[in-house]
């Protein structure tokens, strides 16, 4: 058995050896690579295999108003400066996940597609990155759609044909019954979110009515897997609660729109929640339950690998901590 001098010794040689390999002056100057960032994560939960893949990239004004957006500007910018972020300019992630679950390969969200939030070269990669992170499109049994906003169903569609040729649905019913009543959502104006989310649900969504199955909370998705009511950013918003082998993960989809100022003041309100005090009731909830369970949670739109834990902060805060090495001892 390693005895701790064997260890100190051990560790004292790791760390000589780069003295060693800085005697050996470079031949030539090393050229700017610029910056790198992986573009999807896997990990083992219980039985099941889970894969965040990152659709977009793109550096955005923000948090305010995304988040906050009933605060003044500057009270936003200094929860940033306390944190250690920049005061008006975030990355937020856009993070489609697939689970498989050794029956079927799941996907929850599809990403921005073409012509989402975040249009290429900038975003619309899940296409794009399948191959690297090992799948195939045609791979897909099930596609499980949190909320129809471009972001999330942006990507069902590839080149006018669906991206997943094999699979199969699931939306939230009262999430397809809103977006479904055409002539109201289409009333709104041309360059608003809802009039956009509209027209695309039209394109790709309900076209796919034949292979779609509607879903309501407390349901299962697929054995292990369950909707959870998380309403209040679109009428029907659905989270979900996934479990192998006493292993638990919550997909919460959009309950937070940036890891720190989402969760440090849950009750300031989200610009593109269509009902402000349901949704910030709905993120009170959800933090609730992911901080009692001790849950690990893929969050949408966190910063890649977009999983990470929550913990409660002050009396009526929250602390997202990111994922390190709890799911590979």
């Amino acid at each position: 058995m390693p005895t701790r001098r064997h260890l100190l010794a051990g560790a004292a040689g790791l760390l000589a050896a780069p003295a060693v390999l800085r005697t050996s002056p470079a031949q030539a100057a090393a050229p700017s690579l610029g910056p790198a960032q992986p573009r999807h994560y896997r990990f083992p939960l219980g039985a099941f295999e889970v894969t965040t893949i990152l659709d977009a990239g793109a550096v955005i004004d923000g948090p305010y108003p995304i988040v906050g957006q009933d605060q003044q500007p500057d009270v936003v910018a200094g929860l940033m400066r306390h944190s250690l972020l920049p005061e008006k300019r975030f990355q937020p992630g856009f993070t489609p996940t697939l689970v498989n679950t050794g029956a079927q390969l799941i996907l929850f969200d599809t990403g921005n597609g073409a012509g989402g939030f975040v249009p290429r070269p900038d975003g619309g990669w899940l296409a794009g990155q399948l191959q690297t992170a090992g799948f195939a499109p045609g791979q897909v049994d099930l596609v499980v759609l949190s909320h129809a906003h471009p972001d999330h169903i942006g990507g069902i569609l590839e080149g006018g044909m669906p991206l997943f040729p094999n699979a199969r649905y699931v939306m939230g019913a009262a999430e397809y019954a809103f977006w479904a009543a055409q002539d109201d959502r289409l009333k709104a104006p041309k360059d608003s979110l809802e009039h956009q989310s509209a027209a695309l649900f039209q394109k790709a969504v309900v076209p796919l009515a034949d292979r779609l199955r509607l879903v309501t909370p407390g349901e299962a998705v697929a054995p292990g897997i369950t909707a959870v009511a998380a309403f209040g950013h679109t009428p029907g918003h659905l989270a979900f609660h996934v479990e192998s082998q006493g292993r638990q993960l919550l997909i919460w989809g959009d309950c937070a729109h940036h890891e720190v100022a989402s969760l440090a003041e849950p009750g300031w309100h989200a610009l593109f929640d269509m009902d402000k005090e349901q949704g910030a009731a709905t993120r009170r909830h959800i933090y609730d339950m992911a901080a009692t369970d001790r849950l690990a949670v893929v969050g949408y739109h966190t910063s890649f690998p977009s999983i990470g834990f929550v913990e409660r902060r002050g009396a009526n805060g929250y602390r997202w901590i990111p994922v390190t090495y709890q799911f590979r001892v």
